[in-house]
Formats: structure tokens, sequence, C-alpha cells
């Protein structure tokens, strides 16, 4: 869809630019020579003197002790920011609610909502470290989750971060080879997990799981086990209530600006999974300025997105407490009891901001669900989307189906930052098809090969200043050339992230998917995208993925694979729709040769369809080498996916 034609769906009205927290911040940054424009001109002014910017930032949310410069050397990689700077991320979330005021909203499926106060969180997070300096975690230190999202996970980070030491997790969807994978790189020295987890209707014992994932890290001293589903504790692990019940001070240790907080890891889908370190002040200022000017959240929000311990969506949720908000932890599947969970979810604990996905949203649409017949959504004010990117059908279909005054807040960034590039502004519309405008700090552009910036046209996503939230390291890599190898080896100095975007006239972001997955036609790059865009609006249609295949003998073949719909079947009538909708929406370059009927789509643990290892696999890669079949949500695919290869 072209800028000219995209459909405006949501405009700020007079109050809402009025009293948006981004329109406050504007003026406070004022006083430091910010201009008093729109938020155009903000923007340009925190990308121009970056360290300026975030040192205002810092001041703005209060974020600690501060001395000295924000930004002593801009290289990247190896900027280095407040070095005098001292600070503790979970001091700065937990004096930022009262002891009487509910902080977070525990869900389940089929179970009562538990209510967690300001005051039983500091309670716990205070007892759970004591604990952890018990068994000899010090500064440093990894304590690791295997944990569904549940208020325990939150509690296990903002203990162990207080005392210095370095958090990470994953579900437990994940399995324990899997899991073992990413957390026993870090050789931790305790294990948090739960004893099972609730999905689809029915409840998943993991005892078994946890022993295998606890005897497989010989570093691990100490298992606590939450007693989610109310199972006996094996013997040899704690249990949470033992480890949490003690009075204790809740004393946070200030450290370094660039302190390991936690590790996040990369998909892991084509090789060991990268360990992300990220440190206290940069996801302090980062989280604070996003949450608050970007999806303008407060004291007086409900703040739920569906997500994971094993994504850095689930980072991004935690950081609703920096700000104030009261949190949803949700335990469960999204379609339970049915296509609307969400929705049902977010009418019955008055959620101001809801965070789902693409694909959740086009299961909605295809499930004739109308969430504002059904429910009242009256005090939902945002719907936020990440994970892919939303076609225009389908923040159409929200407009539609939600409501029109609801605010789409698709974000887009990454694991890598652990936050987004672009986003929404209370100030700035939403137009189909596209995310509103780079967010504040991030300076932000398209380059083509030659690396020049370009406009109106497809280019690479770049970032030419540094952020203060990109990583600190990559684990176990000392000299830092995996570091520079992933960012900064297409374009030096400048940070390529791998996605293909088109920055439009009015300035806002059409992204176009990874830009390692390029489809390449007789010299014309194409974004996927774009196709799914189109492919996936066909009601016959459940999901896509398209491929663009080199063939050896220098030909190029562009399969389109499809999961249908139950009960239908891929006829030549089918194909003909499918290929003429293309051709419509898009143009006939980007109509693919073949249209393959697929029992599947296969994605990454983080939703993302597995684009660049099937295409090595169509190319002759063996399965076993292309992919961690733990990494991914159908393996079993992987065999079906071989026999089409080339």
């Amino acid at each position: 869809m072209s800028t000219s034609e995209s459909q405006e769906l949501w405009t700020p009205a007079p109050e809402d630019i009025e009293f948006a927290q981004v329109t406050e911040f504007t003026r406070f940054a004022g006083r430091f020579g910010a201009p008093s424009g729109d938020y155009d001109a903000l923007w340009s002014w925190s990308v121009a003197d970056v360290g300026r910017f975030w040192e205002v930032v810092w001041d703005y949310f209060g974020a600690g002790e501060r001395r000295g410069p924000a930004l002593t050397d801009d290289r990247m990689p190896g900027a280095r920011w407040f070095p005098e700077a001292r600070l503790n991320y979970a001091d700065v979330v937990l004096r930022a609610g009262r002891g009487d005021q509910v902080a977070m909203l525990d869900l389940a499926e089929d179970e009562p909502t538990r209510e967690v106060t300001w005051q039983r969180l500091r309670f716990e997070v205070a007892s759970l470290a004591q604990s952890l300096r018990d068994a000899g975690v010090g500064r440093g230190d990894r304590v690791v989750g295997y944990l569904p999202n549940i208020p325990e996970a939150i509690v296990g980070l903002l203990a162990t971060a207080s005392i210095g030491a370095v958090w990470a997790g994953c579900g437990q969807d994940y399995s324990p080879p899997a899991a073992v994978t990413r957390l026993g790189q870090l050789e931790p020295k305790v294990l948090i997990a739960a004893d099972g987890y609730r999905y689809g209707g029915k409840a998943h014992d993991k005892r078994e799981a946890v022993a295998e994932v606890a005897d497989a890290l010989p570093s691990v001293s100490m298992t606590i086990l939450v007693q989610r589903l109310g199972l006996d504790v094996p013997e040899g692990m704690e249990a949470w209530d033992a480890v949490t019940s003690s009075p204790a001070e809740l004393a946070a240790e200030p450290v370094e600006f660039d302190h390991p907080l936690w590790v996040v890891f990369s998909s892991g889908t084509t090789g060991l999974p990268k360990g992300i370190v990220h440190g206290h002040g940069g996801v302090v200022l980062e989280h604070a300025k996003h949450l608050s000017l970007h999806l303008d959240l407060g004291p007086d929000d409900r703040f739920f997105w569906f997500t994971s311990p094993s994504w850095m969506m689930w980072n991004f949720l935690v950081a609703g407490l920096m700000v104030g908000s009261v949190i949803v932890t949700y335990d469960g599947s999204p379609a339970h009891p049915g296509a609307d969970g969400l929705w049902k979810l977010a009418a019955d604990n008055a959620v101001t901001f809801l965070g789902t996905s693409p694909g959740y949203v086009l299961a909605c649409s295809k499930a004739g669900v109308v969430p504002r017949d059904s429910y009242d959504l009256s005090v939902l004010r945002s719907v936020g989307i990440t994970g892919a990117t939303l076609p225009a059908s389908s923040a159409q279909w929200l407009a539609e189906n939600v409501g029109a005054q609801k605010q789409i807040c698709s974000i887009s960034g990454g694991t890598d930052v652990v936050s987004a590039f672009v986003g929404p502004v209370r100030t700035v519309p939403v137009w189909a098809g596209e995310i509103s405008r780079p967010c504040l700090g991030v300076a932000l552009d398209a380059f083509d090969g030659a690396g020049k910036p370009v406009r109106g046209d497809v280019g690479e996503l770049v970032i030419t200043q540094p952020m203060p939230s990109m990583p600190v390291s990559f684990w176990n890599d000392p000299s830092g050339e995996k570091y520079r190898d992933a960012y900064f080896s297409d374009f030096p100095g400048v940070w390529r992230h791998g996605d293909w975007i088109t920055i439009t006239e009015r300035g806002s972001i059409e992204m176009h998917g990874r830009s390692d997955s390029t489809l390449n036609r007789h010299g014309i790059r194409m974004g996927s995208a774009d196709i799914y865009q189109a492919v996936e609006q066909v009601e016959e249609v459940t999901e896509a993925l398209v491929l663009g295949i080199e063939l050896p003998d220098g030909g190029y073949w562009m399969p389109l694979f499809v999961e249908l719909a139950d009960g239908v079947e891929l006829t030549e009538a089918l194909v003909s729709k499918i290929r003429t909708v293309i051709r419509d929406e898009l143009s006939p370059r980007h109509v693919p040769d073949e249209v393959i009927a697929a029992p599947g789509i296969p994605h990454t643990r983080t939703g993302k369809k597995l684009e660049v290892p099937l295409k090595k696999i169509l190319q002759g890669a063996d399965p076993a080498k292309a992919v961690d079949r733990s990494a991914i949500d159908s393996p079993d695919l992987l065999d079906w996916y071989a026999t089409h290869k080339r």
C-alpha cells in the first residue's frame, strides 16, 4: 500500500496532545534547549545531540545518582555512557508505587485473579534477595529462571538485580535441552523454576523437566520451586514460600551504568543462541522513555502484553512497574477458552493497554470475533502490536472491531536493544500498515546498498548514533568480534539491524521483513512481509511463508507455502485467487513461481517465521545442521520442507 493510499485509522484529539506525557516532557526538555514544536522537532533534537537528550531523560525520570557527562565516547561499538553514574534497576522499579496499591494482577486459565500489592512485592524481593545472599550469590553471579509468566518470575528478576547479580530466564514451553542450551552458558548458581503451568485448558506438571534442567547445570547449588500447580516439592529443591517468607531489609546495591542486569537470548535457530547482555542504566533509561513517552503509560494504567519469559517483551512488560502501572501477568493460552481469550481477559480486568501479535489479530479476524460487541472495552485505550509486521487489513480490522478510538501501538525493535526503534506517539496519527514514527533518541535511517540514505523506497534499517540500551556485550565474546560482526560489518560505525524499511514522505515507517531473507527477483529486492499482508487476507489461508531460492544453475525459485483452513483444499481456483490478490495488491513480480499447500508454518519460539533456515534447507542444507530443532515450535515440519529442496 503506498503512502498516498494509507488510511488514517486514529487521529489524536486536542486533549490527547495536551495531556500526553510526551507533551509534558517536551516542556521539561525546553529548559535544556529542546524545541517547543511538534514531535518531529523533538525527535530531531533528540538525535542531534544524543548525550544531552539522555541526560534530560535521566533527570526527568529521576533514575538515580548522576555525576559527569552522559556520553564520553560515541563510537559504535564502544560507546561509553554515564561512566560516573550509579543506580540499580530494582531500586528504580520498586520505588515507583505505594505499599497498599496493587502492583501486579496474576491471571491463569480458569483461576481467580490474584492481586499482588507493592508492599508484598517489596517484601518478597527483599526476602528472596537475602536467601540468595545466604546461598552465596553475589555481584556478577547468575540466577536463572525456568518459569511461566507469573509474578514470581518478576520477583526473581528484581531480587537478583538488587544484589548486583545477573538474571536470565526462559519459559517452560522450552524442553529441558533447549533451556540448558541457553541457561547453561551462564554457569548459574541458582535455578528458580515452577512445578508447572496451565495452557489450553490443561495443567502441565513440569517437575521432571525441572529436575532434568537442574541436573544438567552442575554450577547450580540451589533449586527453588514455585508451587504454581500446588504439587509437592521434590527432594533436593527448596519451596518458594520457604525462601520468601522471612523479613529482610530491602537494599538495592548501586552499580555502574553498564553493570550487567540480564542476559536475553537470540532465537538460536541456526546455532547456539547468542546471550545478549544489557546493563542496568541502559534498560532503565530506554524503558522509562518508551513506556512513558511513547506508550503513554502511567500510574492510572493496567498494562498487559501477552508474552513469555523467553521473549524480550516479558522484560518490557516488567518495565510497566517502573512507570507506576499495574502490570498483568498471564499463565495460559491467548485462545482459551475461545479465540477471543485476550479480549475477555482485558475486559474482565479493566486493562487500559493490551499488547499482542499480528498472528493473534489475524486469527481473531478469521474466527469472526467482534470484541467490541462481546465485551466492555471502554477503558481500553491502546492495542500494542509486535513480533511481526501488522498488515493494513489487520489494522483496519482492529479499528472496526475493537474501536476506532483505540490507538494501535505497533512497535518494532529487537532483543538486541530490548526495546523498539520505531513506535507510536500519543500526539501523532496512526496509518494502516505503517508505524507512526522513529522513537526518541533513536537515530534511525534507511540505507541503500552503498550506505546512502533513501526516502520513499526500501532500504536497510540502520541506527547512526548510539543508544544506551545497545548490548553491553555478547556472553562469551571477550574480544567483541561476534558483537561487531552482528551489527557493524556492513556499514562501519553504523548499526545495521537486518530489517527492510521504507521511511515515507510523512515520516512514518513501513516494515518489509528481514533483509537476511530478502526476495531478489531480477535484481529487484522485495520484502516477504508485503506478500504475507496480501496472502493472509485470503479467507482460505491460515498462514503463509515465501522463500527466495538461488538455484545451482543460476536460476531463482520463489515458492509460496500456504497453510490452509480446516477442510480447504488447494485447488487451481484457489491458486489463481492467491496469485490475483498478490498481483493486484503488490505487483506481478511479487507473484510466486509455485503455490504449495503445507501442513504448517514453523516459527521460532518467539513467533517469527523460520525463513532463513528453511531457505538453507531448500537449497540443500542438512536440516540437522541448518536449524536447532529445540528452538522452533514445530520441529517435525522440517522434514516435510526438506522434501521440497531443489
